[in-house]
């Protein structure tokens, strides 16, 4: 059970040639450029894509019908370098575990326990990582990995908001919702697969934008599951790093 529950959380906790686009409505090149200068601009954004970003938080995870507290810290390297350490209580149940993720390869650990990430499970764990970071950098955006389909007026939070259909790395879409007038992401919808491989409705809204080191983040992540409570998570912390440990995306040790 404490696998199960371990799994779910690290599941959980992770979410064109120069951005090709085919907008039917608002111009989608304006729309990232307008949200790359509200976070920071695009010299502060991309100065990071060679540094390691280091991520605190804390928060609640709704499951099974209970709430659970858990902290994590993040540790992330462009798309392709990832590190989540986490640990909670969930029904009474102490869950602890790493997932990493270093270009083609992947790790999951619970306890003493280290599984290597394979095939659909790798390729799930890399969606995660992207549709978790592109929200706080957009610059991939701009990259050949992505391709916007269209651009189209909607509402959040009974706010104005522009929703870009977009297409990653995997083939697969996702659609990101920025405000209409600060330019700042505010939403992400997407289909990802659960860890018993079913298809979920996951939304993530961004809230209570701080600023770290220059740019600016979302402090404040909700995330919903087939329009159900999931996560409400608190950053309390972002610190930039000019080097990461050289072990921090490695295999973890057992």
């Amino acid at each position: 059970m404490t696998r199960f529950l371990g799994a779910v959380v690290a599941t959980a906790l992770v979410l064109s040639a120069r951005c090709g686009v085919l907008a039917d409505g608002p111009d989608a090149k304006a729309v990232i450029e307008k949200a790359i200068q509200a976070l920071g601009g695009e010299a502060k954004l991309a100065a990071l894509e060679s540094k390691a970003v280091e991520m605190k938080s804390a928060g609640k995870l709704s499951f099974g019908g209970n709430d659970g507290d858990f902290k994590t810290k993040v540790t992330t390297m462009g798309l392709n370098h990832f590190r989540q350490e986490f640990e909670g209580d969930f029904g009474g149940n102490q869950v602890k575990g790493v997932t990493v993720v270093d270009g083609d390869k992947g790790w999951r650990k619970f306890g003493d326990s280290t599984g290597k990430l394979e095939d659909e499970q790798l390729a799930n764990q890399k969606r995660a990582v992207y549709l978790s970071i592109v929200p706080a950098t957009i610059l991939p955006l701009k990259g050949k990995d992505f391709k916007v389909e269209s651009a189209k007026e909607e509402t959040v939070d009974n706010k104005p908001a522009i929703a870009l259909k977009i297409v990653g790395p995997d083939k697969k879409d996702f659609e990101l919702y920025f405000d209409k007038e600060s330019g700042l992401p505010v939403k992400l919808t997407a289909t990802v697969v659960g860890f018993q491989g079913e298809e979920i409705k996951q939304e993530s809204t961004y809230n209570k934008y701080k600023e770290f080191d220059g740019v600016k983040r979302a402090t404040k992540v909700e995330n919903k599951h087939d329009g159900q409570k999931f996560i409400d998570m608190e950053i309390t912390d972002v610190k930039v790093l000019d080097k990461a440990d050289p072990k921090a995306f490695a295999e973890p040790a057992e």
